[in-house]
């Protein structure tokens, strides 16, 4: 069984989120979404709309995702590499180069995002329609 792993925070879920997922599921046979905690959020100086609870649920809802584990720091994706036995790891190419150290466990591979749709983007988006 081929096994696939992708990072992220998957607030305000959206077509590009579903895109990437879909993606990811078909380069290998399981699928391995880690989802950054409200803690290390917090760390990255994020905020999420949604709790770490509400997107665990949502993801697990969606087909392409077998199992969704929690990010807690930015040091642990070796280690999620070795212990689920990943085959491929996967990121969106915004962060192109950024993981290439992983190489040396598993292969990497840095999709092409959606046109025109981020998170970022939605925020922003509802924050000038408040004004």
């Amino acid at each position: 069984m081929k096994k696939v792993i992708t990072y992220g925070t998957y607030d305000l879920l959206h077509v590009g989120h579903i895109n990437l997922l879909r993606r990811a599921k078909e380069l290998g046979d399981y699928l391995i979404v880690v989802l950054s905690t409200d803690e290390f959020n917090a760390i990255k100086n994020k905020k999420a709309y949604h709790s770490y609870e509400d997107r665990k649920v949502i993801l697990e809802s969606i087909r392409y995702v077998d199992e969704v584990l929690p990010e807690y720091n930015w040091e642990q994706k070796i280690q999620d590499v070795i212990d689920n036995d990943v085959d491929i790891f996967v990121m969106g190419d915004d962060w192109k180069g950024k993981f290439d150290f992983l190489k040396d466990y598993c292969e990497v591979i840095y999709l092409p995002r959606t046109e025109g749709i981020s998170t970022t983007k939605i925020k922003e988006d509802l924050n000038n329609k408040k004004m």
